[in-house]
């Protein structure tokens, strides 16, 4: 491999680790683990915790999904692998 696809490949596997990193902290640390921390804060009649653990840690995750993609499509790009 030469070292452009291994800059590729390294930004590739950065950008996931950094997707999974943002959505384990949302998902389990706000959802479970800090969930008696964020139960004092009201979010639509429910505490923030659970609000994390019901619905934000899926909309997290959706615009983490969009996010990846938009950013894969400038790493393809600045790498010269993108589609035409």
């Amino acid at each position: 491999m030469s070292d452009d696809n291994n800059a590729y490949w390294r930004a590739n596997i950065r950008l996931v680790t950094w997707c999974l990193i943002i959505w384990a902290l949302v998902s389990f640390g706000f959802g479970i683990v800090l969930r008696p921390l964020l139960s004092g804060i009201r979010v639509g009649g429910a505490d923030l915790g659970f609000w994390f653990a019901q619905q934000g840690s899926i909309l997290v995750f959706l615009a983490l999904i969009f996010f990846y993609a938009w950013r894969m499509n400038a790493l393809d790009r600045q790498h010269g692998v993108d589609e035409e």
